[in-house]
């Protein structure tokens, strides 16, 4: 197998940032979902994701309950800076330039909580919460996670166990066993990840997706992006052959001499959600065709931790704490570790 497609998002739930190159370090690729969204609820405001109304909360944002969050396109500058286009189908795109790695002594400390993992973050200065407020017609503030990390719950770490076994059965146990690892937001362990949901890589297959694509009508196929994978992989001997990789292992390609072999630990399965319905070129959620969700319902509730939900791409790490080697597209990957059964998620 080789890998075909890399991507990178600094800011969580918007739009990818496609690399040809990418150190993976143990806490994912460098700028990967070190930014994230807050709706900021001042009054009596109708919440998605709650299903009420709230009034005095912090909210953070994803794109299964913001779909709008599709319109905004991200790009990487070489200036230390990226550039946000807010590319709506009905309105004038417009474009911000933010670091990448802003300083943080002048930013205001925030406490944040993201799957029941927490951290601290900092509110970025006003004039950037008020360019993504114009452009989402509500209040909202960017918070960057600077050089703070989230532990991971549940029995997504590998060192939860073998094969995917977890060692603490729910989320509150795991969290108390890494309370004395928090200090002020920064998680002092093994493993510790960004706002990306719950692992510091996603996996994907191109025959999986081409699997996808076989359930559409008219040709169409499927875009990778909507999977939000960090590592796509073609070259696998069939679809969702990934559903019992334990671990791969990426060999450098041979025209290049700065980077050593990296094995990214493959724990558990990724349970899909509406996100993957979401029609990138308006920001709403299709219906009809569109709902690839309902189409993966039939057969790919595979994951007995994780029932109602259709599994596609497997959550990883990158091995070793200190491991930052380099991996590129046109890279050689192996199954370097196979389990006799698909793991099962434990929350």
């Amino acid at each position: 197998m080789r890998i075909t497609q890399l991507y990178t998002y600094p800011i969580k739930s918007l739009r990818c940032v496609p690399l040809t190159t990418a150190i993976a370090s143990s806490h994912g690729f460098p700028y990967d979902r070190r930014f994230m969204l807050i709706r900021v609820h001042h009054d009596k405001t109708f919440s998605p994701r709650c299903k009420s109304h709230v009034k005095g909360t912090l909210e953070n944002m994803t794109i299964t309950y913001y779909p709008e969050l599709a319109l905004f396109l991200q790009n990487i500058d070489s200036d230390g800076t990226f550039t946000v286009t807010h590319s709506p189908p009905d309105r004038e795109t417009k474009s911000l330039k933010i670091l990448l790695e802003p300083e943080v002594a002048h930013l205001e400390e925030m406490d944040v909580r993201l799957h029941q993992s927490p951290t601290k973050g900092y509110k970025m200065p006003e004039q950037v919460n008020a360019w993504f407020s114009e452009c989402l017609g509500y209040d909202v503030m960017l918070v960057y996670l600077g050089p703070n990390r989230r532990p991971v719950l549940g029995n997504l770490s590998p060192n939860a166990g073998q094969n995917g076994s977890a060692t603490s059965n729910s989320w509150l146990s795991s969290l108390t066993a890494t309370i004395p690892s928090l200090i002020a937001g920064k998680y002092v362990g093994e493993v510790g990840i960004s706002f990306a949901d719950v692992a510091a890589y996603l996996v994907i297959t191109e025959e999986s997706l081409r699997d996808v694509d076989s359930r559409l009508q008219d040709g169409t196929r499927m875009d990778v992006t909507k999977f939000r994978p960090n590592i796509v992989l073609s070259g696998a001997e069939k679809a969702y052959e990934e559903d019992y990789w334990g671990s791969i292992t990426i060999n450098p390609n041979k025209t290049r001499s700065d980077s050593q072999v990296t094995e990214i630990v493959l724990t558990q399965n990724c349970g899909r959600c509406v996100s993957i319905n979401v029609d990138y070129s308006t920001g709403k959620t299709g219906t009809g065709d569109a709902n690839v969700l309902k189409k993966l319902m039939k057969d790919r509730r595979v994951d007995k931790g994780n029932k109602y939900s259709p599994i596609f791409g497997r959550y990883g790490f990158s091995k070793g704490v200190a491991g930052e080697q380099v991996i590129a597209v046109g890279d050689e990957v192996t199954v370097s570790k196979t389990n006799k059964e698909r793991t099962t998620f434990r929350g």
